[in-house]
């Protein structure tokens, strides 16, 4: 069962699967529904450049049969269950009401060669365009690229990432600029 809130993401999700899984649109109803049926639930929710939302509570997990797994992909980005905190490799579960929570921050590190290589893959063409074209035609050829940026000369591009960072320390060594863009 996958759920997502991107109806043209649920298209390609279903034509990839092809019937081997069924793909849902998320609401709190749905998440609240399924929660019953789970034995596993992965949270795989990014917002880009801000926290991950709480998408299941703590009175929830009463929800799960004892024993269930809930896997926090998103705990890099803050987590996406309120019980959430962040683990090891070394030390990698904790159990919450008789559920079993597996929060490892950095999961690609334990597998860095595999980690490496698909990161390399997806970043490529974006090294390519950027060492053909230069930055601003880079950007301005990719509306991808150009959605990634997250700092320009010296400011915080990304709207998002801005508001975060506002209540950062006063030390922090970037100027907040929620309007900035790549000049």
């Amino acid at each position: 069962m996958i759920l997502e809130r991107s109806p043209r993401r649920l298209d390609e999700l279903a034509a990839r699967f092809d019937g081997r899984a069924t793909t849902l649109f998320s609401t709190d109803l749905a998440i609240e529904r399924l929660l019953a049926e789970a034995d596993v639930v992965i949270g795989t929710v990014l917002v880009r450049g801000a926290r991950a939302p709480r998408l299941v509570r703590r009175e929830q997990l009463a929800l799960l049969a004892p024993g269930s797994v809930l896997v926090d992909v998103s705990i890099d980005q803050g987590g996406c269950f309120e019980t959430s905190r962040p683990t090891t490799h070394s030390d990698p579960t904790y159990i919450i009401d008789g559920v079993v929570h597996y929060c490892v921050a950095n999961m690609p590190g334990a597998m860095p060669v595999t980690a490496t290589a698909a990161l390399t893959n997806a970043t490529l063409p974006y090294v390519a365009a950027l060492a053909d074209y230069g930055v601003r035609e880079a950007l301005a050829r990719d509306p991808g690229l150009s959605a990634g940026l997250n700092v320009a000369d010296g400011k915080i591009a990304h709207p998002v990432l801005a508001r975060e960072m506002a209540g950062s320390s006063p030390s922090a060594p970037l100027t907040l600029s929620p309007g900035a863009v790549a000049a």
